[in-house]
């Protein structure tokens, strides 16, 4: 099997190439126009955004000509343009998700329930799906990866993204045959459960990215549908209800990641965690009963064992997506997908004192923030997955902060894409899981 970049270079010297459409140009979305237009074998030829400027300034930066960018919101104006070779902007993800010349479409607006509805129209268009939207996956990403095998497309998550760079350690690590103990990431920086858009107003403002974004990594939500992602993949659990978030250098992982008994940190084994101390990097900590296998390792100095650890320093975001993209396209492949079903549940805390009557708003905002749980943990506990929260959730009682949100107190007053797609799950895989959780609209 030739290697991405050969399979691609042999696309254009045939006069082919991969053709991408994206939704969401945003900070995610402008470098993946970017990069790709630097690549041979792929082109982002079609792009949708609420704000237009937003598409055409995009393919600018990354090089095309504004002569050669179409705006539209017709099907057959826009596949008269990508025939011709220019690229269109739009305003009508539809559009995107239908057009007869996309063979992937890419996700990256981060919003779980326009997320939603992007992948389920991509997969009824019987073409492949690279979610640029972790929140969405950890959600839906069950039902919507059992209706892409039944229509003969890939679902998938994206490499670059930390579950995606996580997995790839991991493939790594299962396919040579060690035993992995542990996988997963640092944190860029310190626990804030009291982060909102407020008080991340002025990083953000000096970073260029948006306070709601920044906020919800800084209050942990980014983390724990990170590793929510890598547990419906790889089957692992958190080790406690929201992990350890231990504090710690490369060095001393394989320490940590020790059973308690053997005078290590960690109370179980196949364990997803975070750590402060190691970010941006991702790892996965990996053992092995072989005494040979032990001594080479200690050879090629990855330490004394019992633990050794696998740490990759770097993850490229949406710079990486195009490799999903190919993937995809040219292998059939997923990067990373929920293979093992629901495992793990990110559900929705209070961040302050709520009162009934109150609407919850959304992840990074002020109302609420993500907490890991066992999948078992949150249905035990009717517990609300955080990626079903929006402006139509209204709470029927008073909740206080720290406290986790039940389905009991909610109300949904409006329906949406993201709630049927989780009804769905919840009912096709009742019988297999008994996991499920009725959802009353």
């Amino acid at each position: 099997m030739l290697g991405i970049n050969r399979k691609l270079e042999e696309l254009q010297r045939n006069g082919d190439f991969i053709k991408v459409g994206l939704v969401g140009a945003g900070q995610m979305g402008r470098g993946m126009i970017s990069q790709i237009e630097s690549m041979a074998g792929m082109r982002v030829v079609i792009t949708a955004d609420i704000q237009i400027d937003n598409v055409t300034n995009a393919y600018m930066k990354s090089g095309v000509l504004p002569g050669e960018i179409i705006e539209t919101n017709e099907m057959e104006k826009a596949s008269t343009a990508v025939q011709e070779g220019k690229v269109v902007a739009t305003t009508d993800a539809q559009l995107v998700t239908s057009l007869p010349e996309v063979d992937v479409v890419v996700d990256a607006t981060g919003v779980p329930n326009i997320g939603a509805k992007i992948a389920w129209d991509t997969i009824l268009n019987r073409k492949h799906i690279v979610m640029l939207n972790v929140e969405a996956d950890v959600t839906v990403g069950v039902i919507l990866k059992k209706m892409a095998d039944a229509s003969g497309v890939v679902y998938t998550g994206s490499a670059g993204d930390e579950p995606g760079a996580i997995m790839e350690l991991f493939d790594f690590a299962d396919a040579l045959g060690f035993e992995v103990v542990a996988l997963g990431k640092g944190k860029n920086n310190p626990l804030n459960l009291n982060a909102n858009p407020d008080t991340a107003a002025e990083e953000a403002a000096r970073k260029g990215a948006s306070p709601k974004m920044l906020a919800s990594f800084q209050d942990g939500t980014k983390t724990m549908v990170e590793m929510t992602a890598v547990a419906n993949a790889t089957g692992f659990l958190p080790d406690q209800p929201g992990m350890h978030g231990f504090v710690s250098d490369v060095k001393g992982l394989p320490e940590i990641f020790r059973l308690k008994s053997e005078g290590g940190e960690i109370n179980n084994k196949q364990i997803v965690e975070y750590i402060n101390g190691i970010a941006p990097g991702v790892f996965a900590i990996i053992a092995s009963e072989k005494e040979e296998v032990n001594h080479e390792l200690e050879y090629l100095s990855m330490g004394e064992g019992p633990n050794y650890v696998l740490y990759r320093p770097y993850h490229l975001t949406s710079l990486e997506t195009p490799i999903s993209i190919a993937r995809a396209h040219i292998y059939n492949e997923a990067t990373i997908a929920p293979w093992h079903g629901l495992q793990a549940e990110t559900v929705t805390v209070a961040k302050v004192d709520l009162t009934a009557g109150d609407y919850l708003d959304s992840i990074g905002g002020f109302t609420v923030y993500g907490h890991i749980l066992t999948a078992q943990d949150a249905y035990d506990q009717n517990a609300l997955p955080l990626g079903l929260v929006d402006k139509n959730v209204r709470l029927k009682q008073n909740i206080k902060k720290g406290e986790i949100i039940s389905y009991a107190d909610i109300e949904q007053t409006k329906d949406s894409t993201i709630w049927r797609l989780r009804r769905m799950q919840d009912e096709t895989f009742k019988a297999q899981t008994k996991k499920a959780v009725s959802i009353k609209a």
